[in-house]
């Protein structure tokens, strides 16, 4: 079968996690070689949009492609072939504006009545979809994402973790990565609220390392951060390197994942593959990801956040020989397997 797969999020801005999932997905189908994949690549100045709704049915057509898969909701309307699409998350479901605006919730509704199915990474997400899609809530699929190879709970021999520390000016102290959370979604005022009672309970403390650009909501959080006297208990390196992430996962004492709306979680895997224990909100994707070795606390009270990250930092080492084992129970293996069913199943 003769599949275009659109590669546009590796050649355009889009968000770090859809980045390496279509780097990861694309990869791992070219490797199996099972079906022949033509990646479809924007040129040029062109618009996405453009590019999609009016390049991609003539390439279609002339490639004469059995169907074209996007790992992202838009997908050429127009065109021969069947359509594959991928939904990541429905966040207006879960009160957070990002992503919320009505061209997202247009391919999110609509988008179904041309794809053939409809793919999401966890059943939280599909739960949301099937929901809004009713009669077609039957093309919905769950195909989990995978890790990565370089997350791993050692290093490999040429490398030494603790460079990354002077690399961030980061401190020698307990570190809780909030990865991302530059952004409201993110939530990093829940940490700080939990922090701060943990701090009142004269409580193990932790340094939060905030990585991403300076923005707004970054700033309102910080400002919250001084207000409660816990300035001095975040550091903001901006952005984490892809190459130094598993280092400083391997550092971390806990990963926080508070997002008010996460279609997966991939800091909860990638962090789970480190060795490193993940705190995450009850019933979120990030829990479903993480299973019965996730740390789940109520996100909207401050007590059980700074429950979850007591409990992270007193149960580190105990948690880390098996967090590894349920990461790699996600591989782009068997994600790959899963599409190219998915696939078949369409033909």
């Amino acid at each position: 079968m003769l599949v275009g797969f659109d590669c546009s999020p590796l050649h355009r801005p889009h968000p770090r996690g859809v980045v390496r999932v279509t780097r990861g997905l694309v990869s791992e189908l070219e490797r199996r070689a099972k079906h022949e994949i033509v990646r479809l690549v924007p040129q040029g100045g062109v618009s996405l949009a453009s590019w999609r709704q009016r390049e991609l049915p003539r390439i279609a057509r002339d490639r004469k492609l059995a169907l074209v898969h996007s790992c992202v909701s838009a997908f050429p309307w127009r065109g021969p072939g069947a359509r594959v699409q991928t939904v990541h998350e429905m966040p207006w479901k879960h009160g957070a504006r990002e992503n919320a605006d009505l061209r997202h919730r247009a391919w999110a509704l609509l988008g179904s009545w041309r794809a053939e199915r409809v793919i999401t990474a966890t059943e939280h997400v599909a739960r949301d979809v099937r929901r809004q899609l009713l009669a077609r809530g039957s093309r919905v699929r769950v195909c989990a994402w995978g890790v990565d190879p370089e997350f791993r709970d050692e290093p490999p021999p040429e490398v030494v973790d603790e460079v990354v520390l002077g690399r961030y000016r980061l401190p020698q102290s307990p570190l809780a990565l909030c990865l991302g959370a530059v952004r409201a979604k993110k939530n990093l005022a829940a940490v700080l609220r939990g922090l701060d009672v943990l701090r009142r309970r004269n409580g193990p403390m932790v340094q939060l390392v905030v990585s991403g650009p300076d923005t707004p909501e970054l700033r309102q959080d910080l400002g919250l951060a001084s207000r409660l006297s816990l300035a001095r208990f975040v550091s903001t390196p901006g952005e984490i390197a892809d190459d130094d992430l598993p280092s400083l996962y391997r550092l971390a004492s806990v990963v926080v994942v508070l997002s008010h709306s996460e279609g997966f979680g991939l800091p909860v895997l990638e962090a789970m593959a480190c060795g490193t224990p993940a705190v995450v909100p009850e019933g979120s994707a990030q829990a479903e990801v993480a299973g019965p070795l996730g740390i789940r606390v109520d996100a909207d009270d401050p007590e059980s956040v700074a429950d979850g990250l007591s409990r992270a930092l007193a149960e580190r080492e105990s948690l880390r020989a098996r967090l590894p084992e349920r990461a790699r129970e996600f591989t782009w293996g068997r994600c790959a397997a899963q599409i190219e069913s998915i696939w078949e199943e369409i033909a």
